[in-house]
């Protein structure tokens, strides 16, 4: 399936096509205009849409926000935006792209498709901005986040060599939950901790994140992994001879594909960022689980000490009636004294 976007002007990537073509990205000038434009996007969005819409629909809130708070739910809007936007895209061209569905392991590795191309270039340009928001504001975001985009960035370049074209849609279904990941994280700044609303997002949650990255991601990678190996391994009966024009749909998957192999350092940098955003997921998965439940689990000191309560009162029995809100917090504690009888034997 061709990219269903206009190519990029020759004006534009003539000049640059030499040094692509120097670094083994051959592919990636035919897609630089969708990378620029995603960037200029998410600047734009984090930049001024934003803070000016943010003001608009949350003007007790937002404005009185510290900066380094602003800027973090600045960047969760960008998040929320990208995730939704390149989720619906990518799951169209796993739907439409019928030369994609019918790759073998040699395709899924060299093959290309320009939908898929261009699903990369979305991506790309959303994590170049991560990457340069990490590094300008290293002291919020940290070492977690950096490795992350640096990573992510990575493996979706490495894609214009091409090599595994085929997974750049299949690796963005990682983002199924990071709308809700935001959506969490803006309950929290929204007075609305330990809401109704945020305990049902919070479920969907960890359950889109545990079966999107966790299950799905680690099958998938297991999948990379097995492709790669077999790439490692391509003797010269199973290269794919490269057919010249005409040439049919399914032979234009390898119209691209002139150097069939896969050296040693690109498989240990594209498996070595796949492994640490798996790690990564693990690790964000169960902290998510331990943020969740501190939302929800009222504070063990109150407990015990309404438990002492019930316990001082010799004679009579001491009668606890409390209320306690979402947070676990006591709203009213009412003691009334109840007559205890003993029973005579």
């Amino acid at each position: 399936m061709h990219d269903p976007l206009p190519a990029p002007p020759s004006y534009l990537i003539a000049p640059i096509r030499p040094f692509f073509d120097s670094i083994s990205l051959p592919l990636l000038p035919n897609h630089i205009h969708e990378i620029f434009a995603a960037f200029v996007f998410y600047y734009c969005t984090n930049t001024l849409l934003s803070p000016r819409l943010s003001s608009y629909l949350f003007p007790k809130i937002y404005p009185s926000l510290p900066d380094r708070t602003r800027r973090n739910w600045d960047a969760h809007i960008v998040s929320l935006v990208q995730s939704t936007f390149v989720n619906v895209l990518a799951l169209w061209v796993m739907w439409v792209d019928q030369e994609r569905a019918e790759m073998n392991w040699q395709q899924r590795l060299w093959g290309y498709t320009g939908a898929s191309g261009m699903v990369q270039a979305f991506a790309g340009g959303y994590f170049l901005w991560d990457l340069m928001v990490c590094i300008q504001h290293f002291d919020i975001f940290g070492w977690g986040l950096l490795a992350h985009a640096i990573c992510a960035l990575s493996v979706f370049c490495l894609g214009y060599r091409p090599f595994v074209t085929f997974y750049a849609p299949t690796f963005i279904l990682y983002e199924l939950s990071s709308p809700f990941l935001n959506f969490h994280w803006f309950f929290d700044k929204l007075q609305m901790t330990g809401s109704r609303a945020q305990l049902i997002n919070g479920i969907i949650l960890l359950v889109t994140f545990f079966f999107c990255r966790l299950m799905w991601g680690t099958y998938q990678s297991l999948r990379v992994y097995q492709d790669v190996w077999a790439g490692l391994h391509i003797t010269t009966s199973q290269v794919v001879p490269i057919t010249p024009p005409p040439m049919t749909p399914q032979m234009e998957v390898m119209a691209y594909a002139y150097d069939q192999s896969v050296p040693t350092w690109l498989a240990l940098a594209y498996l070595g960022s796949n492994t640490c955003l798996n790690t990564l997921n693990f690790y964000w998965f169960g902290k998510m689980i331990e943020t969740i439940r501190k939302r929800f689990r009222a504070p063990k000191g109150r407990k015990e000490r309404m438990q002492e309560v019930v316990k001082e009162d010799g004679e009579g029995l001491a009668h606890v009636s409390s209320t306690v809100d979402v947070k676990g917090n006591l709203r009213t504690l009412t003691m009334e004294e109840v007559e205890v009888r003993k029973r005579r034997g």
